[in-house]
């Protein structure tokens, strides 16, 4: 069975034998109670704190062949499959399509799910499930709004790992990921270097550009301009949908490239053959194309979350964390056979910034290969070049180190000890501690798409 999508190419349904199949999302409370609440690398602490995720496979007794792929910056648990219950309006999307990265997870996929525990862990800060600005305050009852803490990326790598405590997981076979999702694949390799076997980093680097930063800097400011936004307080009113349109469109320039963008659109008017002479009026294909990607995004996404997200991917910077500045300091600490993958046209993650990264990785001997594929389509290239991809991720989970932890004959760079890191609320051994409460969810049903 297949269905096709946006883009006219085919995809499989539930029913496909390589197809994932009807999935359903599952919630987890850490933290709070006698587990202590989570302390936040910003300050203070919450709790509990509830994640959603989503597993596809059958986990072994030890717990040793999971995988845990991580989500970009809009994306959420849904990885892979259809999703059998998409409750709620910023949901609706989930019926026309399946995960976000269905090509690539399922029964005899590249992350094959007859062989892998594949776990997708929804980010702190989301819109989808996990706790974030949209959910309840459980001592007001209302949204947090502008009070959620913010979150930086170790925050989430902390959370990915009292995950993994609850579900008996000791060691992930591989953690893999994708622009934000490489950030937070990197960082989780870096904290808790004896938890991950295997790391692919896919579009994405150990900090962002300048650019980036402004991009993302702008974007923000788009939101918070909007007269709608109430400083974060809209919950009960109408959404600043323009600005978080704005901030979409700004986004989706950075996800393509020059050439992909001319050979899509070009300078084509939209549906006629000569201008109407307007300002504001659309024009041209290429912007019929941002509005319609606006439009679909304002639909299914909170405007809050989006300013925490992409703050949180700002802040990330593993050289100054690990290394004081030095990198090839940090990523000493990594004890993980290590695959970046970088694609010629992303300029959002460009080549040089992934051969930085990789080039301080060889400087301590540590096991990496890094592929820079020729693609025109920018930083979007990690989820449309499937072909290419599917060969490198199939040939790196085939592959196994014949002893997990070391790299080279050398074994670590420098014999230097790894300081001890486990998150908040979160057991190096032994059983997890108890879940627990976490607040019930809103009676409505949640932030409408105006």
């Amino acid at each position: 069975m297949s269905v096709d999508g946006d883009d006219g190419r085919p995809r499989q349904g539930p029913d496909s034998p390589g197809s994932a199949g009807w999935t359903r999302h599952k919630r987890m409370c850490l933290f709070g109670g006698s587990a202590g609440r989570f302390k936040l690398e910003s300050g203070g602490s919450i709790g509990p704190v509830e994640i959603e995720y989503e597993a596809y496979g059958s986990l072994d007794p030890d717990g040793s062949n999971a995988v845990v792929v991580c989500h970009a910056l809009t994306g959420d648990a849904h990885a892979a499959g259809w999703d059998a219950e998409p409750e709620g309006p910023l949901r609706e999307y989930r019926r026309k399509k399946p995960g976000w990265w269905d090509s690539m997870i399922g029964p005899g996929k590249a992350i094959d799910t007859s062989r892998f525990y594949v776990l997708c862990i929804n980010v702190l800060g989301s819109c989808y499930g996990s706790s974030g600005p949209s959910s309840l305050d459980p001592d007001t009852g209302r949204p947090w709004g502008l009070a959620f803490p913010i979150v930086t990326v170790g925050d989430w790598a902390r959370v990915q790992v009292a995950v993994m405590d609850r579900l008996g997981i000791g060691r992930a076979r591989a953690v893999i990921g994708g622009s934000m999702g490489g950030q937070i694949a990197l960082e989780l390799a870096l904290a808790f270097p004896e938890r991950v076997e295997s790391l692919a980093v896919l579009s994405a680097g150990h900090r962002l550009t300048i650019q980036g930063l402004a991009f993302n800097a702008v974007g923000r400011n788009a939101i918070v301009s909007d007269p709608d936004f109430n400083g974060g307080d809209y919950y009960d009113g109408p959404r600043p949908l323009k600005g978080l349109a704005v901030a979409r469109m700004m986004a989706q320039i950075t996800y393509l490239s020059e050439e992909s963008m001319a050979g899509k659109f070009g300078r084509r008017l939209r549906g006629k053959r000569t201008p109407d002479f307007t300002l504001t009026g659309i024009e041209f294909e290429m912007e019929s194309y941002l509005n319609h990607q606006a439009a679909s995004f304002v639909a299914r996404y909170d405007p809050n979350s989006y300013l925490y997200m992409t703050r949180a991917m700002d802040y990330y910077d593993a050289a100054e964390r690990w290394g004081g500045g030095d990198l090839k300091l940090a990523v000493e600490r990594i004890r993980a056979r290590t695959l970046v993958v970088s694609f010629s046209s992303d300029w959002l993650f460009p080549p040089e910034l992934c051969r930085e990264m990789v080039s301080a990785m060889c400087g301590v001997r540590l096991p990496v290969s890094y592929v820079n594929i020729p693609s025109r389509y920018g930083h979007d290239a990690f989820l449309v070049e499937t072909g290419v991809v599917d060969r490198l991720i199939r040939g790196f989970l085939r592959d196994r180190p014949r002893r997990p932890g070391l790299r080279g004959a050398g074994g670590p760079a420098g014999g230097r000890p790894l300081p001890e890191c486990h998150p908040s609320g979160a057991l190096a051994g032994g059983a997890p501690p108890a879940a627990p409460a976490c607040p019930a969810p809103p009676a409505g049903p949640g932030p409408e798409a105006k």
